[in-house]
This record gives structure tokens, sequence and C-alpha cells, in this order.
């Protein structure tokens, strides 16, 4: 290594369909030196030398490259193996993601993008299939070989994501997808990125028909059960005043209550009694009162 002074790298640009096996004679009669790595860049390099290649392709091509050593004489080695790889012509830019203020709901983290206007070398139509949503929740973006949050691509520039948890945090990229050679999909690199931490603001609905089933001594108090799914009880209040503020009734599940039925067996005969429930979620949510049902004790 040490009598290497650089190394020519070489590369050929066929049409995807010319035939896949070629010699190193007829690979060095087509080939064109695209480009060298210098001595200086050996030294730093270490073990791993490598070059970047800035494509400007016209039409989709399959593309061969070698590589030959250099001594301090001027003197090439062999071609090296060759590596065979085949870019999409034109790909579309990376999206950007716009922040609309209508990112947080009760059920869904909303991510809304624009999308690119034109191909990565500046050219246009976009080639563009759609877009793939990525979301981690460690802050970092999404790793190679990650799967889409959608199973196929995206046409809108607008997507609903139903599956989060309130109180966790979610950082969101996007990346175009264009229709690549041999109509293989490639994608962009990625947009900007966007953190969302849902918190749950969102109170339960009320509960629905309050119903009461009076009986010698005592009133049965039932109520429709609340179709939220992080619900986690309910408070009931009563009073002998329905004018009494509805702050000052006596509530009588001082914890929360979970059942949707209460017998009331605090009560006296002749005397009429008014009742409201509260709907309450995990976050602590409260719902609006219900509607006041009342009843006279038998």
């Amino acid at each position: 290594m040490q009598s290497i002074r650089r190394v020519d790298v070489y590369r050929i640009a066929e049409k995807p369909n010319a035939p896949a096996a070629l010699t190193e004679e007829e690979f060095s009669s087509l080939a064109t030196l695209i480009g060298s790595v210098t001595y200086d860049e050996i030294k730093k390099a270490g073990s791993t030398l490598t070059y970047v290649d800035t494509l400007e392709l016209a039409e989709p091509a399959r593309l061969r490259y070698a590589v030959r050593y250099v001594n301090a004489a001027g003197q090439s080695a062999a071609f090296s193996n060759f590596f065979q790889m085949e870019p999409a012509a034109k790909v579309a830019g990376p999206p950007t993601i716009i922040k609309t203020g209508t990112e947080y709901s009760e059920t869904a983290n909303t991510i809304t993008w624009e999308p690119p206007k034109a191909n990565t070398d500046g050219s246009t139509p976009v080639n563009l299939l759609g877009f793939n949503l990525y979301r981690t929740n460690n802050g970092a973006p999404p790793l190679t070989g990650q799967s889409p949050l959608n199973p196929q691509p995206i046409t809108a520039t607008r997507y609903e994501d139903r599956k989060f948890t309130f109180g966790e945090k979610y950082l969101y990229v996007v990346r175009s997808v264009s229709l690549g050679t041999e109509g293989k999909p490639v994608e962009s690199l990625n947009s900007n990125s966007i953190e969302l931490s849902p918190v749950d603001t969102y109170p339960p609905a009320a509960p629905d028909r309050l119903s009461i089933g009076p009986s010698p001594g005592k009133l049965s108090i039932f109520w429709v059960a609340n179709s939220e799914l992080d619900l986690a009880g309910y408070y009931l209040y009563r009073s002998t005043d329905p004018n009494l503020p509805k702050e000052k009734w006596t509530k009588l599940t001082p914890t929360l209550y979970t059942k949707t039925t209460f017998t009331d067996e605090n009560v006296e005969t002749g005397k009429t009694y008014y009742y409201y429930v509260v709907a309450v979620d995990r976050a602590g949510n409260l719902s609006p009162v219900s509607e006041v049902a009342s009843e006279t004790v038998p």
C-alpha cells in the first residue's frame, strides 16, 4: 500500500437491458475514468476508501464500476472486481412537513406535508408515486430498513396516526417514493421532522339515560355505560333540592365507582331525591354532568 499514490475510479453507463456478462477487456474499452481518490485521502481514510459519484443521467441506466491502483511511477494495476447498480434516473426530492395547528386530536396525531417541487437533480415533472411516513419514539430518525406506518405509499399529503399513546413522544419524518428502474420503488432522503407529544385533555361524554327504580326504603339508580376506552369510572351526586348549585350536591361515591348501577338506601320514605352522574377518564378529565333524574321513595 505504501507505493500506491492514487486510486482511479472507472464507470460504464449502459441501458438496463444490456447483456449482463462483460469481460475485463470489454470493460477497459468502454469505461470512462470519472475520478480518483488522492494520496492524501488514502492516508486519512485508513482501511476503507470512499468515492462519491454525482450522477447526471438523462435516463435510467445500469452502472458498472471498477477501480485501479496507481503507483508512484504512474503504473496502473489490473481492474478490481466489478460493482454493478441500477439507480433511478429521476428521484423525487424529500417532502416538507408543515405545522397546521391541527396535529392533535383525541383519536389521532395528524401529520401534514408539502410534496417536492422537483427531482433531486432539479428536473420536472416530479417522479412521484406517493409517500412513506416513519415514526420513532426515541427522538432519533428512523433506522435503515424500518417499515413505514403505511402499508402502501400514501397518495395524499396528510396522514392520521391513530395508533398512539397519550403521554408518549413521537418523531415523524416523511419520504417521497419514486418509480425506479425495473419498476422498483425508490425512497428520497428524510423530510424535516416533527415531534408530537399528545396529552389527554379530552373529557368523556356525559353519562346517558339516567333512570331510577323505586322500592320501599331504597332507590336504585341506573345509567348506560360510557364507550370511551380510557374510562376510569363515575361519580354519583344527590340532592333533595333540584335548584341547589351542582357543585354543592352530595357525592355518594367518594372514590371512583366502576359500576353503572347504585342502590341508595340512605333515603326517607315519601321524600324526593335528585341524582346526576359524572364520568372520569384515566387522565382525570371530568365529563359534563348527566341529565338529572328524580324519584320519590315509596
